[in-house]
């Protein structure tokens, strides 16, 4: 709003300074530093509000070291990641842009969904929380919404490959990571008398995509400090690749895809991680808040369609490394544990417990060392998604 604002003092009046409005780095920067002064100044009360609503956690004892003691710390912190996202988006990007509009869409939509969920096992007491298919009801929803907003909105631009067309008009592209010219058209996985029906493929894609990150990021969620920092390291990474890809002149240098007006998702992203580090100053080891499905779901769904805008989508799996190896702990956990107990009668387990991070919590690692060893993991793996800039 505000950059709309000053827009219009700049032209009308000539106001002296308005034009820095017009620059993506400074808004970005104001949007970060809001958002960090929302989640800092405002988390406190908003935690004091949930222990006067007894929104505490109920903790199953599972022979964790240390998980006792977090029994009555309140939940639903998530409401305060999505209003230090929301809030300096809505001042400082343009909200007309339509990627800007579909971060948002989703941030707040999961985010409710979470809420619901996180609403009905505290105050309620109902310990299921809202039913599972509701869940996948609201990730299929947006998924949808997203997909088609994608494939047929006319101001979702064609990205474009070193000046030349990236693709044919029309086509639903991304990108390979670490191959040159590395466009990916999603026809190609059709037989030509099918093509016309490439948009399903891709919508298809999407809820997949979506579904996948914000349940993994779900998982991820259970030591202090370790999907927000995680999440805080996945969004940096994608703001570099927002500003390259919104970014002509970068987009012909590096020959990365350029997609129009991507660039407003700097300001988003910038906000996403100063929501993400702001969190961090009350859900870091010992944590007095937990960001609950409300934070959990939003900030993996939200990295999704993040990706899937600036059609990076295929890098999801190393850029959220971790949140992948947690969900395939749990598969692996689950799936090998039927199985042995349909032949041998009896389960066995491959992990002392899964997800992964609780499996290290039984071999006696205090929690702390684990977030910190998963964030190295998670930067890591943001420099070797930030590689395919140039390695290809």
């Amino acid at each position: 709003m505000l950059y709309y604002l000053f827009d219009f003092l700049e032209k009308q009046f000539d106001l002296m300074g308005a034009s820095v409005f017009r620059f993506i780095s400074f808004r970005a920067g104001m949007a970060a530093l809001i958002s960090l002064v929302i989640s800092i100044f405002f988390g406190k009360k908003l935690i004091n509000m949930l222990r006067r609503f007894q929104m505490g956690e109920s903790i199953r004892d599972l022979g964790l070291e240390g998980q006792m003691e977090k029994a009555g710390t309140p939940t639903m912190g998530g409401i305060i990641i999505i209003a230090s996202i929301t809030i300096p988006t809505l001042l400082f990007a343009q909200v007309g842009n339509i990627y800007v509009i579909l971060l948002l869409v989703t941030c707040l939509w999961m985010g409710l969904i979470g809420f619901a969920d996180d609403y009905l096992k505290k105050k309620k007491k109902n310990k299921d929380g809202l039913a599972g298919h509701f869940k996948i009801i609201g990730q299929v929803a947006i998924g949808l919404v997203v997909g088609l907003v994608m494939v047929f909105h006319p101001d979702v631009a064609i990205p474009e490959l070193g000046g030349t067309g990236f693709a044919d008009s029309g086509s639903i592209v991304t990108t390979i990571p670490f191959v040159k010219n590395n466009e990916f058209q999603y026809d190609w996985l059709l037989p030509q008398f099918l093509e016309g029906y490439t948009w399903l493929v891709y919508v298809l894609a999407v809820i997949f995509i979506i579904t996948a990150v914000s349940n993994a990021s779900n998982l991820t969620d259970g030591l202090d400090g370790l999907a927000g920092g995680l999440s805080a390291i996945i969004g940096l990474t994608l703001v570099v690749f927002a500003y390259m890809s919104g970014n002509a002149v970068f987009a012909d240098y590096l020959n990365i895809a350029f997609i129009p007006n991507s660039g407003e998702l700097v300001i988003f992203g910038a906000a996403f991680v100063g929501a993400c580090i702001g969190f961090l100053w009350f859900n870091s080891y010992p944590a007095q808040v937990f960001m609950g499905d409300t934070g959990s779901l939003s900030l993996g769904a939200t990295i999704a369609v993040f990706a899937l805008v600036i059609r990076k989508e295929l890098l999801i799996p190393v850029l959220c490394g971790v949140f992948f190896i947690e969900t395939i702990s749990v598969m692996i956990q689950v799936s090998y544990f039927k199985y042995t107990k349909k032949k041998y009668g009896e389960g066995r387990r491959v992990f002392l417990m899964s997800p992964l991070h609780h499996h290290y919590q039984k071999k006696g690692w205090h929690e702390a060392k684990i977030v910190t060893r998963f964030w190295t993991s998670g930067i890591l793996l943001a420099i070797i998604t930030l590689a395919t800039l140039k390695l290809r």
